[in-house]
Parts: structure tokens; C-alpha cells; sequence
């Protein structure tokens, strides 16, 4: 049976992959929580399990997609008190507001002039919704999703903004009507899905497209090459920092 002690003597990598969380955002979370935890409420019975055990709980309830049945089993505990710790970890932390992404609002309050900005797009699963299923219907990953906009400051390694739009929604449309405007000066990165960005940021670097019935010169392949590494080894160290 698992339990925080035990997940305590995992390798920093192995409690990653474990819980998907790094060890320090695991404690930051605790420490966050802890000035709500009582751990003999009045009235009330003590819990079974620890403020760490259930944050642990918590994680495991959001990152894997099987139900709360075998997770309580795991931890020793009922199916409804997985729903409960779940839903008041997460209360606590939206309460806390210590790990809030920034919205679009945040850009146009001011960050300043970031010399390079990377832009990309992530399609989110989402519950079939009761109305407009077509509007979240993504072909590539056949089911119901909402996509994501992030701008990500390359200097920073900061995640800017975040942006919604429906699953259907195309990169190169929902870069215009997330109202995102960047400095003239500001270079972006993105990937070819962003193709035509050049014509709402002049200052954007983009993979080059092979042209029609032809192919790319080694220069141009080598160009494409050494943007995607660039933009990988940022989105790499955007995903550490979120987890």
C-alpha cells in the first residue's frame, strides 16, 4: 500500500514519473496547504491519511485516467473519500492562488518587451459536452478537446499568457482572436501551423514550408532543424516548471 513515506524514497525521477510531479513543486503544494490542515478536526474523525498522502491522492486522481475505485484501493481508502480529498486540494489551491497561470489580461497589464517570445498550441481532453459537440470536435485527436494558446518568454523560460479556444479552432486562427498583440520589436517562435502569422507579426520565425511539387535545400532543412531544437529544448523546461 502506498503512502507518502514510501514515495519519499523514490529517486527525484521516479516520483515524477510516479505522481507526475517534481518532488519541489510536491512540497511548495504542501506548504501552500498546510495552514488549512487540521489533522484532529472538531468535531469530526481523524483522517485516515495525512496532508501529504492526500495531496498525493489528489495528483494521482487528476493525472491518471482510471477512477477512483483503484486509487482508493491503493491508498486504503473508500472511492467517495478520493472524490472528497480531490475536490478540497484542488479548492485550497485555486483559493491560494500560489500556482495561477497568468491569462491574456496579464499581457496587456505589462511584462515588459521580451526580446523572444514562443508561441504554441495544445489540444486539452475535455468531457463530451451536452451542447455544440461539433464546435469541440478535434479530427487529430478524435474526441471532444479545447485548445491552448501559451506564449512562453525564451529568456525567462516563463509561461506570458494563456489563451482558450474551441477544439476545432485552427493555431492560426486562434492566435488573432485571443487579442494577443506583440511589440514590433518582439521575435516569435512558432511552428508551421502558425503559417500567415507573418502577416499579423512581421518579426516571426517560422519553419520554412516546402514549396509545392518540390524540396527543401539542405540549408533550409538545417534552418528548420536547428528552430525546432530551440523551441523543443524550451518547451522541455516549460513542461518542468508546470509539473
Amino acid at each position: 500500500m502506498m503512502n507518502s513515506t514510501i514515495a519519499q524514497t523514490l529517486a527525484p525521477e521516479h516520483f515524477k514519473r510516479r505522481f507526475g510531479i517534481h518532488r519541489k513543486t510536491f512540497k511548495q503544494v504542501v506548504k501552500v496547504l498546510q495552514p488549512e490542515w487540521r489533522a484532529t478536526p472538531k468535531p469530526g474523525v481523524k483522517p485516515k491519511l495525512d496532508l501529504k498522502d492526500r495531496v498525493l491522492v489528489a495528483w494521482e486522481y487528476w493525472g491518471e485516467s482510471r477512477t477512483d475505485v483503484p486509487i482508493g484501493s491503493r491508498w486504503g481508502i473508500s472511492a467517495s473519500t478520493v472524490c472528497r480529498i480531490a475536490d478540497g486540494v484542488e479548492d485550497h489551491l485555486m483559493g491560494s492562488g500560489k500556482f495561477r497561470l497568468p491569462g491574456k489580461k496579464r499581457w496587456v497589464q505589462g511584462f515588459g518587451r521580451p526580446a523572444v517570445v514562443v508561441i504554441d498550441v495544445t489540444a486539452t481532453p475535455i468531457e463530451r459536452p451536452k451542447q455544440r459537440q461539433r464546435q469541440c470536435d478535434s479530427g487529430k485527436q478524435k474526441r471532444q478537446t479545447l485548445k491552448g494558446q501559451v506564449l512562453i518568454d525564451a529568456s525567462m523560460a516563463a509561461v506570458l499568457c494563456l489563451c482558450f479556444g474551441n477544439g476545432t479552432q485552427q493555431a492560426c486562427t486562434l492566435f488573432p482572436a485571443s487579442g494577443v498583440h506583440l511589440q514590433p520589436d518582439t521575435e516569435s517562435w512558432q511552428d508551421k501551423g502558425y503559417q500567415g502569422l507573418q502577416t499579423l507579426h512581421a518579426n516571426s520565425r517560422l519553419p520554412i514550408k516546402q514549396p509545392k511539387g518540390g524540396s527543401l535545400s539542405a540549408a533550409d532543412k538545417a534552418k528548420n532543424r536547428e528552430l525546432a531544437v530551440q523551441r523543443l529544448g524550451l518547451n522541455t523546461s516549460i513542461d518542468a516548471l508546470s509539473s
